[in-house]
Formats: C-alpha cells, structure tokens, sequence
C-alpha cells in the first residue's frame, strides 16, 4: 500500500515537466513512467540494503514497529497528495536521512540552473519553434531516466521495508542480506501500477505553479534530477525524488530570472518538507500506541488497518463529491 501510494503521489516527479510543455500527452507520460519504474526496481539493491540495515538495528525491529511506520508514511503520502503539496515519500518513511534532504534540492537546483544556462547560450539565437520541437523530443527521453532513477531509488525502498518485516518475524536471516525475488516483483508492480494511476493534483502544482516552463527548462530539470538520483542510488543513498526534481525545476526557472519562481508556492512546498519528518513520526507512534492497545497479536493492526480503510474511504468520497483537482483533458498546458 505505501509503494502504491509512493507511485501515484510521485508520478508528478517524472512526468509533470513533460505534461506541462506538451512534449508528452499526459496519459502517455504516466504509462512510460509506469513502465520505466517497473523496470528501475530490477536494476540495483543498493538503496534496498540501506533500508533494510544501514538506517535502524534489524534485530530490534519489531513487526509492530514496522507496521506503524508503514502507516506514518502511508497518511502523510495521502494528506500531502490531497493539498497537492509535493513531498518526499522517502521522508515520510524513513527521516534519518537529514544530509541528503538538504544536498539533493540543493545539487538539483546548481545543476539544472547550468543546464540551462549552457542550453541558452547554445540555442538563444535560434528560432524558437524548431528548438521547442527539439527540446520537446527531448524531454522523451529524460523524461524516461527519470522515471528509470525514481525505480531504482523510490522502489527499493518499500522492498528494504519488507525484507525488514521479514528479519524481524523470524522468517529471513539478518546475517546475510538477500532481497527474495517476490519482494523485488511486488515492490516493482505496485509502485508501477500507483505510478499510472495518476497523482493529478501534484502535476498541477509540480507542471504549471511553481515556475511557467519551456521545453528546454523541462529538459534540464528532468536531465539533472536524473543524473542525481541515479549517482545516489549507486552509492545507496534513499533520496527523495520528489526535493531532487523540485529542486531541479526552480533552478531552471531562477537562472532565467528570480521572478520566473512562484517563490510563495515554493514556499508551501519547502514548508511540507520540513514538517514530513515529524509529520510522518508522529502518526507512526500514534499509530504504535494505538496497536499495543491491543497486545502484540494480529489484532492491533488489523483494528488500525480498518481505521486507516475509513478514513481514505471518506477522503475519497468528498473528493468525489467535489470533483477530480485535474483530469487528463485539462492538464496544464
């Protein structure tokens, strides 16, 4: 359930510069990214091993433990997902990561802010429509590594969590790490399938709020959150996609010019990073309180689960009552 929600809330970090220059129609844009996060699950375990024991003790991990983070990470994803803030599931999940929250937006930002400005000076004096038709072309394809990266980085993730799970039943050994082939699949198929469910709300916000973007700033965002990502899923970092490309956006929108960045809904966005830790912690030790009520059995979860069941099932019925945020035929354009 997290990885399904890590999908469709983040859907926005690979596709919403593509949707909003128009190089990709918006439903094509999330079937590649669907497809490309399946595959960027296979590709490395590195951030996987991290999850799983470079981050907490396995061996003092409980199912319980596990379980109300789970949940933490799950109710921060949807709340976020509602306001059409773009945050980082990664944060939500697992907050230890400090370094990296601060350096990912930040070597985002001074790459896509070179990017294009290398990419100006070369096509500044061309005429526009051939160079937006190049770029939108483009964008295709670092549309597509960047679907590929968030695979590798944002799936292993949940497939980390599981293993986990699985240390702390009983049913793995903590000795040797060893990711079992189903973990691999099921964490590649729901965060593909989350992935083309869409997230329309946070391709708003990501496409057309925080800076109006041209082909060629779509192409450095995407290009320089890629390069990012990929370089920390090598060294087995667990970056948040969502602060890389964000930080990668308002850089190619601030070297044109400082006011070409909604800095206010910039703002919004930076605040809800900084509250996803706490945020996220706090519901997952409600959420632990809450399940010892009921011992350390089956039945704590299961009365937490069916809690949890409710609520979205409320979120969605008003959301329904009031009509969907975005749709595929007013996407921003």
């Amino acid at each position: 359930a997290f990885d399904f929600t890590n999908g469709f809330h983040d859907t926005a970090n690979a596709v919403a510069t593509s949707i909003s220059t128009r190089a990709m129609s918006p439903r094509a844009a999330v079937g590649m990214a669907a497809v490309l996060n399946f595959v960027g699950a296979f590709i490395s375990l590195e951030v996987a091993a991290t999850v799983a024991k470079g981050i907490v003790e396995a061996d003092a991990i409980t199912t319980t433990i596990v379980f109300a983070g789970l949940i933490g990470a799950i109710a921060w994803n949807l709340a976020t997902w509602y306001y059409g803030l773009p945050s980082s599931s990664s944060h939500a999940l697992i907050g230890s990561v400090v370094v990296a929250a601060f350096v990912a937006p930040l070597l985002a930002f001074l790459a896509a802010g070179m990017a294009i400005l290398i990419a100006y000076r070369i096509v500044g004096r061309l005429r526009p429509g051939p160079v937006n038709r190049g770029y939108r072309l483009g964008q295709i394809a670092s549309g597509a590594l960047f679907s590929l990266a968030h695979g590798t980085n944002d799936a292993q993730k949940t497939m980390g969590i599981i293993t986990l799970a699985l240390i702390a039943s009983g049913n793995l050994s903590g000795e040797s790490f060893e990711v079992p082939l189903w973990v691999i699949v099921s964490s590649a198929t729901a965060i593909a399938l989350g992935t083309y469910s869409g997230g329309w709300r946070i391709i708003r916000t990501m496409g057309s709020r925080i800076i109006k973007m041209d082909p060629a700033q779509g192409f450095s965002a995407q290009g320089s959150g890629a390069a990012v990502l990929l370089t920390a899923t090598h060294l087995g970092y667990p970056l948040s996609t969502t602060h890389t490309i964000n930080g990668a956006v308002m850089g190619a929108g601030a070297a044109r010019r400082l006011s070409a960045v909604r800095w206010g809904v910039a703002g919004n966005i930076a605040l809800a990073w900084v509250l996803t830790v706490p945020g996220a912690a706090s519901i997952g030790a409600l959420t632990y309180g809450v399940t010892r009520i009921f011992g350390t059995g089956a039945l704590g979860p299961i009365v937490v689960s069916l809690m949890v069941v409710t609520l979205i099932a409320a979120m969605f019925g008003r959301r329904i009552q009031r009509g969907p945020a975005l749709t595929a035929a007013d996407a921003p354009s």
